[in-house]
């Protein structure tokens, strides 16, 4: 009887083993704006692979590709923009092979849901008295909204007004709840507030919003990395995105 218990437990433990054995983990390092999309695309990744974990990482691109510069676990990388990848790639970080440009996005200045302030072009943003901008130095979408302004002579007249967000989605947290007269975000930040603000206008005069994503050097699981990316790029994938407003790469 002993025996048979010993033997039925040690069973237990190697099938506990090897399952420990089989289970991977991979961290996705993406930008704010994909938080919902990667939400929804890493339970739909798990679901076909039985014994993976992903760990979602967001933040503005810039603050990532610090973490990853510093050793902190990456296996796959999503920037909003191509000038925080192109650095990631100069540094070897990434897998360069396997860079693509995934989606597109664009820039939109919104106020809250129930403003009343009138904005008919960017020269009335002049009239306002608190704008939420992404930090330029941090957030893709605050430096394309500083080129934005600069090709019409705005972003230098209008600095005593920016209230400077670490992330996109903290700019639209900050008009959200009304604590600004108007913010510049992602089409898809506005689309996922919902009725909490409206879209006044669509920017221009900065260069078109490119997502790339790549497997990052240091992975451990670069077969598995390669797959998540595949996974964003299939059609199951890109129809995911789509309905968070993210459009095909242009």
């Amino acid at each position: 009887m002993k025996k048979k218990a010993l033997l039925f437990f040690w069973g237990l433990f190697v099938t506990s083993l090897s399952s420990s054995a089989l289970a991977e983990e991979l961290t996705v390092s993406a930008a704010a704006s994909l938080t919902n999309a990667f939400t929804e695309l890493k339970g739909d990744f798990e679901k076909t692979h039985p014994g993976t974990s992903i760990f979602t990482n967001f933040a503005a691109s810039t603050p990532l590709l610090q973490q990853i510069r510093e050793g902190a676990p990456a296996d796959v990388f999503a920037s909003a923009d191509q000038a925080t990848m192109n650095k990631a790639q100069a540094e070897k970080l990434i897998e360069p092979a396997g860079r693509k440009d995934f989606v597109s996005n664009s820039v939109v200045l919104i106020v809250p849901v129930d403003s009343k302030v009138v904005i008919t072009s960017v020269t009335d943003l002049e009239k306002l008295e608190r704008l939420a901008v992404g930090n330029p130095d941090f957030v893709p979408a605050g430096r394309y909204t500083r080129d934005s302004l600069t090709s019409v002579g705005l972003w230098e007249r209008l600095q005593p007004k920016y209230i400077f967000g670490q992330s996109v989605r903290q700019v639209l947290d900050y008009v959200s709840r009304g604590e600004v007269d108007a913010g510049f975000v992602y089409g898809t930040d506005a689309r996922q507030a919902g009725d909490k603000v409206r879209v006044v206008m669509k920017m221009q005069g900065h260069e078109p919003v490119m997502y790339p994503i790549a497997v990052v050097s240091a992975s451990a699981h670069k077969k598995l990395a390669q797959e998540f990316v595949d996974f964003v790029l299939s059609p199951a994938g890109r129809a995911i995105l789509e309905t968070y407003g993210f459009e095909e790469p242009r």
